[in-house]
């Protein structure tokens, strides 16, 4: 089960993380306006490694406990974002929708690590 989660969380992030990269006008119409466009696609990229190391390691069968952190870590970091910022209106409330999907991982993998 490890496995599969890693690869759910690790192509999610890929995706969106490569998005920004690719059409940062599509990105911006569903998540708002942007100052920092070069913040956005830096962190885009940072999220599609992190999604990518998550898919070798789903993909190989190899989620070791530093890879759990990993994946866990940056959920917990982004959803902390996502709420924090979007109460505050710094983002649009789109991004509350990202942060139950971060909560929804993190509970899965909760979940995969003891069955």
């Amino acid at each position: 089960m490890l496995d599969t989660v890693a690869l759910f969380q690790g192509g999610y992030f890929f995706i969106t993380g490569i998005w920004p990269i690719f059409s940062i006008h599509s990105f911006m119409a569903v998540t708002g306006p942007k100052t920092d466009l070069w913040l956005v696609k830096t962190v885009g990229l940072v999220l599609a490694v992190i999604g990518l190391a998550l898919l070798i390691a789903g993909a190989r069968s190899e989620v070791a406990l530093p890879v759990v952190v990993l994946a866990t870590g940056s959920a917990a970091a982004l959803a902390a974002i996502d709420v924090v910022y979007a109460i505050k209106k710094v983002i649009a409330p789109v991004y509350l929708l990202d942060a139950v999907l971060e909560a929804a991982l993190i509970a899965w993998w909760s979940v995969a690590l003891f069955l």
